[in-house]
Formats: structure tokens, C-alpha cells, sequence
């Protein structure tokens, strides 16, 4: 009998011990998950803290700025100092700080961004495409901030430079950019100058003119319907018409945007001249005093007589007589409203054609 009191004392003491040791793992267990999870806690803390430290700021507030040159930026205020990278020309900048001959600056991107046709601001977006932002310090020198005397004078006469040399066969590749952006930041610097306008006409078309070169390089330039190509953006010529409309520029700006409407090729199809001359008189008739009235008139003239040529080629007499009066309709209003204009003496030289007999659209049948 006295064998089984220990037996079950030796029992119990296993089972105790056996419950110390799983106490202890899950003692362990439990250390070490805290640990694991703190370590991994701090290693994402001071990540998160390095890149909140590494991105850069953007000042609160400060006044816009645009170099008219490529500056270097550097790390501190001093030209041995570490290189950050390069400001192009007309690259939008805030300047957060000055020192001296430095500054301080934060380069923004011009990137394309979604455009908001409901937008109050002259500008939203733009499709240029620069670095990524960048923050350091760069000489004052040839620097334009908001408060430079003459600074929208300065930026249109530099951004005019510009755009001379990118018509010059050895002239910059990047010439015509800089010109557009310079442009851009005489609207945004100084919206209230006499000069806004213009800048703003200026930097659309030299847009316009390289999607308008691109478009017209694609084989779909040649489809007959203006559908079946690519358009070219209207955003910006939209934009000059919004917040400068009645003016020059504003009238600019719309007969531009008749490339988007106008056939590639007409393939002999008489409703493609008809439909552009449709076109052309509605433009003179909206803007009757414009910059571009004349040659609008002369092109709706010209496609009347063109419209003559196809519908005698047809054998369709009774529809090209009035195609002919029409012409002569316009050509004596372009006359009579723009006697000077190069398109006046044109439109009378077109009608004599027609009295004379001469094609003016396809081949010769003399």
C-alpha cells in the first residue's frame, strides 16, 4: 500500500513539471512574439521617418519664379557644393528662401495633368513632360520671380527669343519647349499683365503646331473624314477662348481649331469642299474684324471653286453655276472689306481662273 502513495506523488510532480515547462514556452513564446512585433514596428517607424525626411516639401508659401537659363541647384548655397540636378528654362519654381546671390527654390514639374474644363484658372495642366520635383539652392542670377521689375516684359522677349531659334535650321531641339513654357510662366507669374494674352495664344499654338506636324505624319491623315484621325488637343485654344475672349488672340485661337474639322484628303468628293466652305463663312460671319477673316473668306472661296472643277467633271453643269457665283459672292467681300490683304488680290485672281476656264482643283484638261 505504501508504494502507491509515491507513485502518485511521482505523478503529480511530472504533471507539475510538465506545466512549468509548457508555462515557459509560452512565456518565451509570448517574449518573443512582442519582441519580433516592436522590432518590426521600429524598423517601419524609421523607415516611414527617413522617407518622410528624404521627400521634399513643398513650401507654403513663396513667390513663383522661372529661370531663363539651365541653372545647376546644389545641395547648399555654395557652387563647390553637391549638385542636385538641373533647372531647365522655364521651368516653374516657388523660391522658399534667399541668401545673398542664392536661392532657395522648389522646381515644380510641368507634367500633363487631368484637365478640368469647369476649372476658374487660366491654367491647369501642361503636356511637357520635366523631371520630377526637385528642392535646392541656385544663383539669383538670371532668375525671374513675380516681383522682378518688368518681369512679364523680360519673360516675353525671352520666350520670343526662343521661339526665332527654333525656326532656325540649327537652332536648339528643346528651342520651341522653352519658348512655350517661358510663355506659360508669363500667364501664371503676372495673369494681370497687358502681355497675358499673347503668352497665352502663343504657348497654345506652339502646342498645336507640334501635334498638328505629328498628326499629319501618321498614314490616318490621309482619311477623307476628319473623324477618322487623330484629333489634336483643343484644350488650351479652349482655354484662350474662355478667359480672353473678344480679343485677338481669342480669334486666333478658333480658326486654329478648323484643322480639327477639315477632311485630310477629299478624294474627289464634293461634300468635303462644301461642308469646309460651310465652315470658313461661319468663321468670318463670328469674327468678322479677326486677324484671320480674310484668309477665311478666301478659303471658302477657293473651295467654291473647287466645287466648280468637280461638278463640271461630273457633267453636273447646273450645280457648278452656282458654286461660281458663290465664289464670286466671296471674293467681292473679301474685296471690299480687305482691300490691302494678299488674299484679296488672290481671290481675284482665283475668279479669273474660273472666267478663263482653268482648273483650279485637279489635273489640268487644257
Amino acid at each position: 500500500m505504501p508504494s502507491r502513495p509515491k507513485c502518485l506523488l511521482k505523478r503529480s510532480r511530472n504533471v507539475v513539471s510538465t506545466m512549468i515547462r509548457m508555462m515557459k514556452r509560452r512565456v518565451l513564446s509570448a517574449a518573443f512574439c512582442a519582441l519580433t512585433l516592436y522590432c518590426v514596428l521600429g524598423t517601419c517607424f524609421a523607415a516611414a521617418q527617413k522617407k518622410k525626411t528624404d521627400n521634399i516639401e513643398k513650401p507654403m508659401a513663396g513667390p513663383r519664379a522661372t529661370a531663363l537659363r539651365v541653372t545647376w541647384l546644389y545641395v547648399a548655397g555654395d557652387a563647390t557644393s553637391q549638385k542636385v540636378g538641373r533647372v531647365q528654362i522655364g521651368r516653374e519654381m516657388v523660391v522658399a528662401e534667399k541668401s545673398g546671390n542664392w536661392l532657395r527654390v522648389y522646381a515644380n514639374t510641368d507634367t500633363q495633368q487631368e484637365h478640368q474644363q469647369d476649372s476658374d484658372t487660366p491654367w491647369i495642366g501642361d503636356p511637357d513632360s520635366t523631371p520630377p520635383p526637385i528642392s535646392g539652392w541656385m544663383e539669383a542670377r538670371g532668375v525671374v520671380i513675380e516681383n522682378t521689375p518688368s518681369g512679364d516684359q523680360i519673360l516675353l522677349g525671352e520666350a520670343a527669343g526662343e521661339e526665332a531659334l527654333a525656326s532656325e535650321p540649327r537652332g536648339p531641339a528643346n528651342a520651341a519647349t522653352s519658348a512655350r513654357l517661358l510663355y506659360r510662366r508669363l500667364v501664371e507669374m503676372f495673369p494681370n499683365s497687358p502681355l497675358a494674352a499673347e503668352a497665352a495664344w502663343r504657348a497654345a499654338d506652339i502646342l498645336w503646331q507640334i501635334q498638328k506636324a505629328d498628326v499629319s505624319s501618321r498614314p490616318s491623315a490621309k482619311e477623307r473624314d476628319a473623324y477618322m484621325r487623330e484629333q489634336i488637343d483643343e484644350y488650351e485654344m479652349k482655354r484662350v477662348l474662355k478667359f480672353y475672349p473678344h480679343t485677338r488672340q481669342a480669334d486666333l485661337a478658333a480658326f486654329e481649331m478648323i484643322d480639327n474639322k477639315l477632311c485630310g484628303d477629299w478624294q474627289g468628293e464634293e461634300k468635303c469642299p462644301e461642308k469646309e466652305s460651310e465652315i470658313y463663312e461661319k468663321y468670318a460671319a463670328d469674327f468678322p474684324d479677326g486677324p484671320r477673316t480674310a484668309r477665311a473668306l478666301y478659303e471658302a472661296a477657293y473651295r467654291q471653286a473647287v466645287l466648280v472643277d468637280m461638278f463640271n467633271a461630273d457633267g453636273a453643269d447646273k450645280k457648278a453655276a452656282p458654286a461660281k457665283t458663290h465664289a464670286r459672292e466671296l471674293a467681292q467681300r473679301l474685296k471690299d472689306k480687305f482691300p490691302q490683304s494678299d488674299y484679296a488680290s488672290r481671290a481675284v485672281a482665283l475668279i479669273f481662273r474660273l472666267d478663263e476656264g482653268i482648273p483650279v482643283y485637279g489635273i489640268d484638261r487644257q
